[in-house]
């Protein structure tokens, strides 16, 4: 069976008597401070239906289009990404940093396309979002605003499961 850690973020609201007086003498206030920590995972992860594992669903904007950032918010990220990552890693994306990463493209189910580069990675972002460098599908797929995608993290190759599930007629201008 395989096992988990699950993450979870635990903020430090009271500081100790050492980092009260720190700050103090800095003449600063104390900072509400946040640490990831790693718990057993009590109930199983969730399961993927190989006919349709497309956890994350998204109508895509604008932005993320022109930026070629895709957004991915707090909670998809703990339950179907940082769940079957390292500490450490997510840890590092977590502080804002780049973690570059495989996507594979499975829009032509027969024939499915691996993306890795500069521009394939994920990142944290600010108040809890996470982005996915997605440019280059964004340009092989044409993926214009409106249009429906599916995201995965495939635990059995390490790697992102991208599909586009539905394109939009006429591209519409959503931010």
């Amino acid at each position: 069976m395989y096992t988990t850690m699950k993450k979870t973020l635990c903020y430090e609201f009271l500081p100790s008597k050492a980092a009260e007086e720190a700050a103090k003498a800095r003449g600063v206030p104390h900072r509400v401070t946040r640490t990831l920590v790693q718990v057993r995972d009590m109930s199983p992860p969730p399961k993927l239906d190989p006919n349709n594992p497309w956890k994350m669903r998204k109508s895509v904007t604008n932005g993320e289009v022109i930026n070629g950032k895709l957004m991915v918010t707090h909670q998809p990220t703990f339950d179907y990404i940082f769940r079957y990552w390292g500490e450490e890693i997510c840890k590092h994306v977590i502080a804002g940093n780049k973690s570059y990463v495989i996507i594979l493209d499975y829009t032509d189910e027969d024939n499915p396309k691996r993306l890795h580069g500069e521009s394939v990675f994920f990142e944290g972002g600010g108040n809890d979002t996470y982005f996915l460098g997605w440019m280059d599908l964004v340009r092989s797929r044409s993926v214009t605003a409106g249009d429906e995608i599916g995201l995965f993290w495939d635990i059995s190759t390490g790697t992102f499961g991208f599909k586009l599930l539905r394109k939009v007629d006429t591209p519409i201008q959503v931010d």
